[in-house]
């Protein structure tokens, strides 16, 4: 696709996707979306993306994904897959070269198993910065956070490795990554204030070509999110 612009309702729907490649149903700014792209640039896979305008969905994405969700994936074939952590999974299947997930099949129990945990930590990144706009105390919503980023510290300091999964990138680490990018956006960082091997862990990640390929600067997601808390979101920031 040439455009970065997103699609709304009355948008005529992209054609089918060309042979050789898959398309992403993305949002620029989703940190569910990104997950997956992070994973499609890690890979080196050939891939066109349809940003959809998600407060006007186009008729034509709910009749491929009723749930109108982003990321979702769609072949050639016109194969339809969503849901981030199964669209991560999927690509890595698919496309066996640099494989993301371990192929023990303990090990790969383990990730998802991290994964389950690291689900219950970022509505924190939204619940805290929503209550400070309303005024309200969220000191225990931060001790409560800081508790599971200590948690995923002692994780990485048990295991002596540089990254969640050994001493290079694998799967749980793309899937953690987009919250932790956004840390400053959401004024966070000083959550990770007393976890040295975290914050080691995001500075190795900041080094990585698919984090660097699908990033945003600070102050790009500040005035996106700024939109969107006003209830205008402005998907086509910057463009």
């Amino acid at each position: 696709m040439s455009t970065e612009k997103c699609f709304a309702n009355g948008t005529a729907a992209p054609g089918p996707v060309p042979k050789g490649h898959i398309r992403l149903y993305s949002m620029r700014f989703c940190p569910f979306a990104q997950r997956t792209r992070l994973v499609l640039n890690a890979k080196g896979i050939t891939y066109d993306t349809v940003n959809i305008h998600l407060k006007d969905k186009p008729d034509w994405f709910l009749e491929k994904n009723p749930l109108g969700l982003v990321p979702t994936l769609e072949t050639p074939a016109g194969e339809v897959i969503y849901e981030s952590p199964i669209t991560c999974e999927y690509l890595d299947e698919v496309y066996p070269e640099k494989k993301l997930l371990p192929s023990s099949p303990f090990a790969k129990a383990q990730q998802k198993m991290m994964l389950e945990h690291f689900s219950k930590v970022t509505p924190y990144f939204y619940k805290i910065p929503v209550g400070r706009r309303n005024g309200e105390d969220v000191s225990g919503l931060e001790a409560e956070l800081k508790e599971k980023l200590a948690k995923l510290n002692e994780d990485l300091a048990n295991k002596k490795t540089k990254f969640f999964g050994g001493d290079s990138i694998t799967m749980i680490d793309y899937m953690m990554w987009p919250w932790f990018e956004r840390l400053e956006t959401f004024e966070l960082q000083h959550c990770l204030d007393g976890t040295p091997e975290l914050k080691k862990w995001t500075e190795r990640m900041l080094e990585d070509p698919a984090v660097k390929a699908t990033m945003y600067s600070t102050d790009t997601y500040k005035a996106f999110y700024k939109s969107y808390v006003d209830g205008k979101p402005d998907y086509d920031y910057g463009l």
